[in-house]
């Protein structure tokens, strides 16, 4: 019996540390998916330096809240991150004495979209067609090297994918998100300027024409956003902020890689 019940324990404990193993290498590999979800593929490179349009660096419009806001957004029952709401709530005073007895206050300020929560984020490498160069070289004998050279300025602009109440707002929290997730540089417009270059070279074969593509990635993120009523109220010394009538919208967006471009080398017998 004793043998029996050793025979056991040892199972259970085996079973254990290979159902441990097991656990451990599929959040390992889980870890390593969503890592290289984002990787930035060899065919995309970065033209920050070659741009012949300047970018702004894209700031992410996140503040830190200050200690009255911390106290003001932990007293509430939803989630607040809009920025534009910290940002007022950072902005403002509250002086309460612990002799105010009996002193009450509820002051609206407004309807805001409070937080936004991802549901899906991927990235299209070929967005937006920008550019292409191309050469005939079907009464060549030898190899003609070709490389990238932008012919006109492209502006590319992202976007929410359907119409939303206070938009600006909504996307800042998304492009929050979006960049928290996938460590791009992103922005909502990014241009690149006329004669941007780069040195890589392909090669187009005798008699042969060859189509270099260029194109803008981006992000497209989904999720929902939640909106509330909000209320700042003061009873004697003790200040909270209190949400009400709570509405949830889901929403999607496009939002251009910022200095980056992805490319498409095509060889062909006949024009295309």
């Amino acid at each position: 019996m004793k043998r029996k019940l050793v025979f056991i324990v040892a199972v259970m404990l085996i079973f254990g540390l290979f159902a441990g193993t097991v656990m451990a290498e599929g959040t390992n590999k889980s870890k390593g998916e969503k890592a290289d979800k984002f990787k930035i593929p060899s065919s995309v490179l970065d033209i920050s330096q070659d741009n012949t349009y300047p970018n702004p660096t894209q700031d992410l419009p996140y503040l830190q809240p200050s200690k009255l806001t911390k106290e003001l957004i932990n007293s509430a029952d939803v989630e607040i991150e809009n920025p534009d709401l910290i940002r007022i709530l950072n902005e403002s005073a509250i002086q309460t004495s612990p002799l105010a007895l009996g002193y009450r206050a509820t002051i609206y300020l407004g309807q805001w979209p409070l937080n936004y929560e991802s549901s899906e984020t991927s990235t299209n490498w070929e967005y937006e067609k920008i550019n292409t160069n191309y050469y005939d070289n079907r009464g060549g004998k030898t190899p003609f090297k070709i490389h990238y050279k932008q012919e006109m300025q492209k502006i590319v602009r992202g976007g929410l994918t359907a119409e939303i109440q206070d938009a600006d707002e909504v996307k800042k929290m998304m492009l929050i998100e979006a960049s928290k997730k996938t460590k791009l540089p992103l922005s909502f417009t990014t241009i690149i300027g006329g004669a941007t270059k780069k040195d890589q070279v392909y090669n187009v074969p005798p008699k042969r024409l060859g189509y270099l593509y260029a194109y803008a990635p981006a992000v497209n993120e989904k999720g929902k956003v939640t909106y509330g009523e909000v209320y700042l109220v003061l009873k004697g010394s003790k200040k909270s902020i209190v949400v009400k009538n709570v509405t949830h919208q889901g929403i999607g967006a496009w939002i251009p890689v910022q200095d980056h471009v992805s490319y498409g080398f095509l060889v062909s017998e006949t024009p295309r």
